[in-house]
């Protein structure tokens, strides 16, 4: 089972999703989408592997402060001994810098790049920010597999419909050069020149005199 949350505190309200054990974590770890971050985690202590699931295009960057806060009260509330200690550091980091190394524990994750991990404090637990989210949660049973599936389908539809656009945009623009070419040629064709050498009788036409 996979618990959703809705943090409204911004418009449209964001997805907040989190794995019910460390099996499940394993799966959300193998099956994020690429705006997806996860978050959220006590460091150094153990805790529920929460995640942000931003809208299309969106990164990590982007979201506002008031999500990381609710994340980071998510976090700190669902972990045993974090939830009982003040001045906790929660650590995030982008979906697809989550690495798993041969030999790590189910659930267990490092990352490929240390500089891309934020951290942020969380002085106090607040009872107000936990309760509110805890009344969107709806627990459900989903394929995560499957999400993933469908998910990169419509990537890769995207992918070959950007790919289409761009050849196209090429090929207008290739014939666009061969159009102004052959613009330039046919300007400089010989037959299309006026001569400026004199005429034969060596006559001028011009109504100038020279001394």
């Amino acid at each position: 089972m996979v618990l959703y949350f809705k943090s409204n505190v911004v418009d449209p309200p964001v997805t907040i999703y989190m794995g019910r054990d460390k099996f499940e974590n394993e799966d959300l770890i193998k099956y994020g989408f690429p705006e997806d971050v996860w978050y959220f985690h006590v460091d150094k202590l153990s805790s529920a592997h929460v995640y942000v699931r931003l809208q299309p295009g969106q990164t990590w960057l982007d979201i506002p402060e008031a999500v990381v806060e609710d994340c980071a009260q998510l976090v700190k509330a669902n972990s045993i001994e974090g939830n009982k200690k003040n001045n906790v550091t929660i650590i995030y980091t982008p979906w697809d810098n989550l690495k798993k190394t041969p030999g790590m524990e189910t659930g267990q994750v490092t990352f490929f790049n240390h500089k891309k991990v934020k951290r942020v404090i969380v002085h106090e637990r607040i009872n107000a920010i936990v309760n509110r989210l805890n009344k969107t949660k709806d627990e459900r049973q989903v394929d995560l597999m499957e999400e993933k599936i469908q998910r990169d389908k419509i990537d890769r539809k995207a992918a070959r419909e950007e790919e289409f656009k761009e050849n196209e945009r090429i090929r207008l623009l290739a014939l666009e050069n061969r159009k102004a070419q052959q613009e330039i040629s046919n300007l400089f064709d010989e037959g299309n020149m006026r001569s400026n050498q004199r005429p034969a009788n060596g006559s001028d036409d011009s109504d100038d005199d020279f001394m």
